[in-house]
């Protein structure tokens, strides 16, 4: 398996992650979605507008250097506000889009843009050059680490947390179907032809 390849089963795990996690987070209510809850970010809401935010700055920061575009001076803007959504639909649009955007970025990989560097923006207008490899390894690692915090809020909120480690196993293909087809993905997008 090539880099490339792996790094494309990362992003169809994080979309099919994301959706299994965000269909069962709409069981819940509003009020639910927002109670103060055990984590960084301390509810349930609060914890997905972040992950979506961090996704937004990380993968348009790849973005733009696999275009070969310089670093956006206001990135930095995708956290202003702290949480652009008060409700679960829309977040979860948004949450989808970004999660589609990584897969065609990791789809569209080079050898010479993964031994290459990405620019990013950080405060007070330091641009930082990043391993391009080493950024989406952050990037899936943090999106591992908040779906696990909202997995035990949601246990926590008294919704089933869903299983969320049955991706990569091939007999365990049968428990993903129907998750993929409402993605519009299929095995062969996840390993290839």
């Amino acid at each position: 398996m090539t880099l490339t390849r792996l790094l494309i089963t990362q992003a169809v795990n994080n979309l099919w992650a994301n959706h299994r996690l965000l269909r069962a987070c709409a069981s819940l209510d509003d009020v639910a979605l927002s109670a103060p809850r055990v984590g960084f970010f301390p509810s349930i809401l609060l914890t997905l507008n972040h992950s979506l935010t961090v996704d937004w700055y990380y993968v348009s920061a790849m973005e733009r250097a696999a275009a070969g575009q310089p670093v956006d001076p206001d990135a930095l803007r995708v956290f202003e506000p702290r949480a652009p959504f008060d409700r679960l639909l829309p977040l979860e649009a948004a949450q989808g889009a970004v999660d589609r955007r990584l897969l065609t970025l990791c789809r569209g990989l080079t050898d010479a843009f993964l031994d290459g560097e990405v620019a990013v923006m950080r405060g007070g207008g330091r641009v930082v050059l990043e391993p391009t490899v080493r950024l989406f390894q952050h990037l899936f690692q943090h999106q591992i680490h908040h779906r696990g915090q909202v997995h035990t809020m949601l246990s926590g909120a008294g919704v089933a947390p869903p299983q969320l480690d049955e991706l990569y196993c091939a007999g365990d293909a049968e428990r993903r179907a129907a998750d993929l087809a409402a993605l519009g993905l299929s095995e062969a997008d996840i390993w290839g032809s």
